[in-house]
């Protein structure tokens, strides 16, 4: 038995041990309770720059993060590559994979609109003025300045930003010249492999301030949106939330059927990263610890380091449903008569729109104001019809990206023979608390 396998079976052992209020999923689920109920009862106290700040300043200390582990994980990965067209080859994979899956995400979301149109008899008006920002924002997007802006202007200014994609693309050519390198580059890389030990390190302690952040971010939705603003539109957020878990259950059940595994074990086996994620809507925010134990999973470090990153920005199940229902709900919400060919323009335009959202502030409504100005300019102002609920709606949106990158790097890392299953069927039957500094380390 290797010495990774005997810290593993420590690290397991002390989780276990551990009582239930020290475990970490456990106390996120509890501060989301709590969240709720302050904001719903004490909404001047919820509303406050303090409580926010809360949730905010966790979503930070991740982002922090974030750029760091991305370069060490995606050099590392490549280094280790004895074949450099491999890189190439997952890359591609993925990309397939990611097309392919979202397609299904947007067709679905099509057809719930059509079979279950909400919007009908709304009667609603929209307003041009409470959306313009967003519409601004959506008609300076252009598929070229996407493209462009994966160069980063400096090295530097890419770890600034936290730019995924950025940090990615420099990664990867960092990756490539260690390999060039030959004995040179394994010093390197195996300063990069220490540094991504400390990296998770310093993640393990962040993800103690998880139950406060996820507290701060709950109780201030509810509490300067309210319950009331549930209650209006209702039908919308039921009928997407009911579309996501259909989707999940249905489309990724489905692959994880294909390689092996259960779907229900391996939402319980992110169980902590989706709690953070509902607490703060964000699925940036359990990144670095997705990827952690994607490869505690048994996907191999150089698919994880490749397919985790890209795919928040190339792969958002969540966001194409988001996009196709609300769009359909626009329309009917303002008697407007979509046509077969206007409702394929959704599919294609929904598609390309969503690529490169997760890194931007209202990443969902930009990319909606996107599609309606191309698929009917007069359905814009009605952005303003589910502008009240896209915050209430953004949690699922989130749950479901995470959940879908997760899948798909099981599935290429599956696709490039290089799952171990014994690793994959031991993790899904156990329970480890990623929490842990030391099981964050040793098993890193």
């Amino acid at each position: 038995m290797s010495t990774t396998q005997i810290n593993a079976m420590g690290a397991m052992r002390r989780s276990k041990s551990k009582p239930w209020y020290k475990v970490l999923y456990v106390q996120v689920l509890i501060a989301i309770i709590a969240g709720v109920l302050m904001g719903w009862l004490w909404p001047d106290l919820a509303t406050n720059d303090w409580v926010k700040a809360l949730g905010d300043g966790f979503i930070k200390l991740i982002k922090m993060v974030i750029a760091p582990i991305i370069f060490c994980t995606v050099v590392s990965g490549i280094a280790h590559i004895q074949d450099a067209s491999k890189v190439g080859r997952v890359g591609i994979k993925a990309l397939l994979y990611f097309e392919v899956v979202s397609s299904f995400a947007l067709l679905i979301g099509l057809v719930v609109g059509n079979l279950v149109p909400i919007g009908q008899g709304l009667g609603a008006t929209g307003d041009a003025g409470a959306v313009a920002k967003y519409v601004k924002q959506a008609e300076a997007q252009k598929s070229v300045d996407f493209v462009l802006n994966i160069i980063p202007d400096s090295v530097v200014g890419a770890f600034a930003k936290g730019d995924i994609l950025q940090v990615l693309l420099f990664a990867i050519l960092f990756g490539f010249a260690l390999l060039t390198l030959g004995e040179r580059g394994h010093r390197v890389r195996d300063v990069i492999d220490d540094c991504a030990h400390a990296v998770f390190g310093v993640i393990a302690i962040v993800m103690k301030a998880a139950p406060i952040g996820a507290f701060g971010a709950m109780a201030y939705t509810i509490g300067k949106f309210g319950p009331a603003a549930l209650g209006n539109l209702i039908g919308l957020i039921a009928v997407f939330y009911i579309t996501a878990a259909l989707f999940v259950f249905l489309v990724l059940g489905l692959i994880a059927r294909v390689i092996g595994f259960n779907i229900f074990k391996f939402l319980g086996y992110i169980k902590d990263e989706l709690l953070i994620v509902l607490g703060t809507s964000s699925s940036e925010s359990a990144l670095p610890q997705l990827m952690e134990k994607l490869e505690r999973l048994g996907c191999s470090k150089s698919v994880v380091g490749l397919v985790v990153p890209t795919g928040y920005s190339f792969n958002l199940d969540g966001t194409n449903i988001y996009m196709t229902l609300a769009t359909l709900f626009i329309a009917q919400a303002l008697g407007v008569d979509l046509t077969w060919g206007e409702q394929l323009t959704i599919f294609v335009v929904a598609m390309l729109t969503s690529k490169g959202a997760s890194g931007v502030t209202g990443a969902g409504f930009i990319t909606l104001a996107a599609t309606l100005s191309v698929v009917n300019p007069a359905l814009v102002p009605g952005m303003a019809i589910v502008f009240s609920v896209d915050k209430f709606m953004s949690e699922v949106r989130a749950l479901t990206n995470i959940t879908g990158n997760g899948i798909a790097t099981v599935f290429v890392s599956w696709w490039e023979g290089e799952l171990d299953r014994d690793k994959l069927k031991a993790a899904l039957n156990r329970t480890v608390d990623p929490s842990d500094v030391e099981t964050a380390v040793t098993t890193g």
